[in-house]
């Protein structure tokens, strides 16, 4: 079986529709489900290993929908609410069925800040700060956590197996290094936070922002996601495709799509 990696949330925190908003993104994703966009989160399955990226606050919703109902391990890219805030959902995953202990790896600066969090889950977590730069081997496929350049410490994800995908959610650029281990990647995987004015030029990415870097590191495919649709300017779905129409290269990604390896 060829490894496939799956988003399974493309938003940024607020999702699409949020609760409170009555911009013309999430009146469209009212009007048509299919258009929602849950918090951002990723699954790489080996075919036997799943192996999952972030924990949103929507992740219950997001396994069920996609039919997940195992994991071998979990990396959290950083910690920040929107990319850990399902982790609660392991509680129950562990006492209720595998009654052993996930895998965790988090940034060496976010320990503290799980521990502090969630002291009622340290006995079902095998937790580990992640290596940058360390190869991790799950069946054939290598997964390299690279450093991100976000307001704290956030890591990105290169993997590579038949082909190369690098995934950068939360990011402002690249640092040097991590431009250099991902040039020439067959699909590109980039916060594009904002269709407007970037508001975050330290932490984030706007779509414009991101087609460049994408552009810069000579990606293949260049995939838009952590999208909010309401910042800074709303942007519909309809409205994205048509402003990225005319690269044949850059996808604007939705919840489920997926790239094989």
């Amino acid at each position: 079986m060829t490894a496939t990696f799956k988003l399974l949330g493309t938003s940024t925190g607020p999702g699409v529709p949020s609760f409170f908003c009555s911009c013309v993104a999430c009146q469209e994703a009212r009007a048509n489900p299919h258009l929602s966009r849950t918090r951002s989160g990723a699954l790489l399955d080996t075919g036997k290993q799943k192996i999952l990226f972030d924990a949103s606050p929507d992740l219950r919703s997001q396994l069920i929908r996609e039919q997940i109902d195992s994991m071998d391990c979990l990396f959290i890219s950083h910690w920040h609410y929107d990319h850990f805030g399902g982790l609660g959902e392991l509680e129950y995953y562990v006492q209720l069925k595998t009654h052993k202990p996930v895998k965790l790896f988090l940034p060496p600066d976010s320990v503290s800040s799980f521990s502090l969090a969630y002291p009622y889950l340290l006995d079902i977590v095998d937790l580990q700060p992640l290596q940058f730069e360390q190869k991790y081997r799950f069946q054939d496929v290598t997964v390299t956590p690279l450093p991100a350049q976000h307001s704290i410490q956030t890591a990105g994800f290169l993997l590579e197996a038949g082909k190369r995908i690098a995934y950068f959610t939360d990011t402002a650029g690249l640092p040097e290094i991590t431009a250099h281990r991902v040039k020439n990647v067959d699909y590109f995987i980039c916060d594009a936070s904002f269709f407007g004015d970037n508001w975050y030029p330290e932490s984030h990415l706007s779509v414009k922002e991101a087609i460049n870097l994408g552009r810069d590191i000579n990606a293949q495919h260049i995939v838009l996601t952590h999208l909010s649709m309401h910042y800074s300017t709303p942007v519909t779905s309809a409205q994205l495709e048509e402003a990225i129409s005319n690269d044949a290269n850059v996808i604007a990604a939705y919840d489920g799509i997926f790239f094989k390896l």
